[in-house]
């Protein structure tokens, strides 16, 4: 009854098509338009069920939407709702308030295809047909599902962060339009300008009007305009239903005539003359794209199979399984649009050794930021989950690279890779555009980089054809003709299988041609003569006598200045700055390297000549994680005189400097849920807990619940963390709550303790040791930090420790306060 004022308020505002930020569509919380069309707006809302954001379509009803309309659209949404695919934006519900519809998406943060059209024109035609590929994949799911969307067309599809393009809004949209737009009404839906023949014909919905609509997509992509640029839409389905749809002559040189080809059977009028399926169109664009995975030498030269080859050989090595299963963890973490700070955190968590060295990059002299951070979480406020992503991805490269019988050249390829990301990141003023310059330009060799870690030998008879005083080869022809592929294609290959975004892959192809007269329009094409000119330089650093450095970088600058739109002294001094951050990297990375070797080169500045980083030495101040290093407090009986053991002063540290990171986020601007994850990260990383999970009571059902936490498994014990606050007979836990006293269980197997345990902690979490701190609000409990250990007594805390896990708590009840 208490949800009833709230939904006739949402009916009158329906009634008025009069929603407004704040109002509520079912049991959803409207907070801004993402975007506005004739038939329909889209919401970003919030659901209080799920405690996610969601982006809902409210589609304009009109008086012709009878109730038989729309629960046939309610039928077609249902089933829509049912195909599952990475590239399909799922649909959550289907609901109708009054005679109002609405779809209710998993919110994607990004861009809408035609949003990118309307930006940048025309795309480059690789580009272009990986995005349709993505299409056709999701395509092909849901007709084998039997789904047919209807109204394929660039508003409906979505290009995510990682570059991918998610199809979204199927025809269930379309179904609602029939009855009440203005508009031509299309049987069997569809918008004028992408619809096939057939459909503007009236014929019932079938898999070939979706390949059609695919075609024209494609062609636009590939033009930067609509195919059918007509106004009228009458005049659009006419031209549609009695013109063959040609592609213009006038396009960009690399759609070649078999591209063309492609399209054009895709546009055929006849279904029959069409590509048959999604798949068949899929397939084709496949085969199409291949020689730019591997390489533009021609599929006569047998690329795409040597490709395979290498990929196997490689993943039989042990070390290159876990090296793809870390990168594509990473990169998926840091750029799915589902990731929270939450969940990123967590992951970085489980890795201590990755914590650790992350720790030490975010306050090295690269990533400068004021003040110390000593929590993930703040880290990953603070850099972004791009910059995150760029450690993570520089320091599990580094981890593959060490202790091996190869690991002097190794190590000098992997800093000179790091050297030239530096440079890129420091050409690209834009800050979200040098993160991605850093990898980039990091990776424009990935294929060099991996071929000397899995292939040696292989790599040392590419070094002497290159270096050879007789013929000597170009290392793109050396390597080919060793490889059976150059280093760029089997680096592009590898980048495809771990799912790097487009633009990512794009700055790794190096240009070809000239260098052109002044900087490219295009922040893409920009970046790849960014990451080619961080690498030359780069180059010139490793293997240059230090004499002759400034000489050869000037030549390197002068030649790249205008194509970079930036001076050589600005190149000049990016190319210092970067040499400064690298030693800094180096040190915080924990990167030895022998005097000498052409590796010290690349970490010697040029005004003082001294080597950095050769070691890590205990006078390494600030640069030093020994504070920030998990370990857990030991219970240890008294030596052989009858001395106590030393305490560990490392936890005492962690958690001050946890305490310090809280209260400078929370002087500024901040978002209660970042300050609770600090918290539960300081206590996590200090204490070496098992698991940490935040709890907040449900007003309505006077329910203690869990919210989120940090652990293995954690995500189903949170969802299982209920307790009840007015039972009769309480549990523990509500004992606790109630009275707001700190509690610590040594050992919960004691009987009087395990029979006031609830049986769902019994068959979940069941921990022996565990402490409790209540949060609480003029007296009444409002939450609870829960943490526990796996071993039974393995819980010591002195009463500093104790103090100092009071005032987190403490913290985060003021918090609580702050945002209210």
């Amino acid at each position: 009854m208490s949800d009833q004022p709230a939904i006739s308020n949402t009916l009158s505002m329906l009634s008025t098509g009069a929603l407004r930020v704040s109002d509520n569509l079912g049991r959803f919380e409207l907070r801004r338009i993402l975007g506005r069309g004739a038939q329909s707006t889209v919401w970003l809302a919030f659901d209080p069920r799920m405690e996610r954001e969601v982006a809902i379509k409210v589609m304009r009803a009109g008086g012709g939407s009878d109730a038989k309309a729309l629960a046939q659209w309610l039928d077609e949404a249902r089933s829509v709702g049912r195909v599952k695919h990475p590239n399909i934006v799922p649909v959550y519900e289907a609901d109708i308030q009054g005679d109002q519809p609405y779809l209710v998406f998993e919110y994607i943060a990004g861009t809408t295809l035609d949003q990118v059209l309307k930006q940048r024109g025309a795309m480059a035609p690789h580009e272009a047909v990986a995005l349709m590929m993505d299409v056709l994949d999701a395509m092909a799911v849901a007709h084998g599902a039997g789904v047919i969307h209807r109204d394929l067309k660039p508003s409906n599809v979505l290009i995510d962060a990682a570059g991918r393009a998610r199809v979204m809004d199927f025809g269930i949209a379309a179904r609602v339009r029939e009855a009440s737009s203005t508009e031509p009404v299309v049987p069997g839906g569809g918008t004028p300008g992408y619809l096939s023949p057939e459909a503007a014909n009236g014929a019932a919905p079938a898999a070939s009007m979706d390949v059609f609509s695919a075609g024209v997509v494609l062609a636009e992509m590939l033009m930067g305009k609509p195919l059918v640029d007509e106004r009228d839409p009458y005049r659009a389905i006419y031209r549609v239903a009695h013109e063959q749809l040609v592609l213009p002559a006038d396009l960009n040189p690399e759609v070649d005539d078999r591209l063309r080809a492609i399209v054009s059977r895709a546009l055929a009028r006849d279904p029959q003359q069409r590509f048959l399926t999604a798949r068949t169109l899929l397939d084709e664009l496949e085969q199409w794209a291949k020689p730019t995975v591997i390489d533009a030498q021609s599929e006569a030269t047998g690329a795409s199979g040597t490709l395979d080859f290498l990929l196997r050989r490689m993943r039989h090595k042990s070390d290159f399984p876990a090296l793809s299963d870390s990168v594509v963890r990473i990169q998926s973490m840091a750029t799915s649009e589902t990731e929270s700070v939450h969940s990123v955190t967590n992951e970085i968590l489980k890795d201590v050794a990755l914590t650790n060295k992350l720790l030490r990059m975010v306050n090295s002299a690269h990533f400068a930021h004021s003040g110390s951070i000593n929590t993930v979480s703040r880290a990953v406020n603070l850099v972004g989950f791009n910059g995150i992503r760029n450690m993570a991805l520089s320091l599990v490269l580094l981890e593959h690279m060490q202790d091996k019988a190869h690991a002097g050249l190794l190590k000098e390829e992997f800093l000179r890779c790091l050297m030239a990301g530096s440079i890129g990141g420091e050409l690209c003023p834009v800050a979200k555009e040098g993160e991605e310059a850093f990898i980039g330009s990091m990776f424009q060799n990935l294929g060099r980089l991996l071929v000397q870690f899995y292939f040696p030998e292989e790599a040392s008879q590419i070094r002497n054809l290159v270096q050879t005083k007789r013929e000597p080869q170009s290392e793109e022809a050396a390597s080919a003709s060793v490889l059976g592929l150059n280093f760029e294609a089997l680096g592009l290959g590898i980048a495809k299988a771990w799912g790097l975004p487009q633009s990512m892959q794009r700055c790794m192809r190096k240009p070809v041609g000239a260098v052109p007269p002044r900087a490219p329009s295009d922040a893409g094409e920009r970046m790849r003569w960014i990451a080619l000119a961080s690498n030359e330089i780069a180059d010139v650093l490793l293997h240059t006598d230090p004499k002759e450095v400034d000489a050869r970088v000037a030549l390197v600058t002068r030649k790249y200045a205008q194509a970079l739109g930036v001076s050589s002294k600005d190149i000049v001094a990016a190319t210092m700055t970067a040499r400064q951050k690298l030693v800094d990297l180096a040190v915080a990375m924990e990167i030895r390297v022998s005097p000498g070797s052409a590796a010290a080169n690349l970490l010697k500045l040029p005004d003082s000549g001294r080597e950095h980083a050769t070691q890590v030495t205990a006078t390494d101040g600030a640069s030093s994680l020994g504070a920030f290093e998990l370990h857990a407090t030991q219970t240890a009986p008294p030596d052989a005189q009858g001395q106590a053991p030393k305490k560990d002063f490392r936890v005492t540290e962690t958690l001050t400097a946890g305490i310090q990171d809280i209260t400078n986020a929370m002087v500024e601007e901040f978002k209660l849920s970042d300050v609770l994850r600090m918290i539960l990260e300081t206590m996590y990383r200090a204490m070496d807990f098992n698991h940490i999970i935040f709890c907040m009571r449900d007003a309505k059902t006077e329910t203690m619940t869990g919210r989120f936490g940090l652990g293995e498994g954690v995500e189903h014990q949170v969802k299982t963390f209920k307790v009840p606050l007015k039972a009769a007979t309480p549990d523990l836990f509500a004992v606790v709550c109630n009275k707001g006293t700190d509690t610590m269980i040594s050992d919960a197997t004691e009987s009087r303790i395990a029979q006031r345990l609830p049986g769902w902690y019994r068959s979940g979490l069941n921990a022996p040791t565990f402490l409790l701190l209540p949060l609480m609000i003029k007296g009444a409990p409002f939450g609870l930090i829960y943490a526990d250990k796996k071993n039974h007594g393995a819980l010591e805390l002195d009463e500093k420790e104790l103090s100092l896990l009071r005032t987190l708590r403490n913290q985060a009840v003021m918090a609580f306060k702050q945002s209210s």
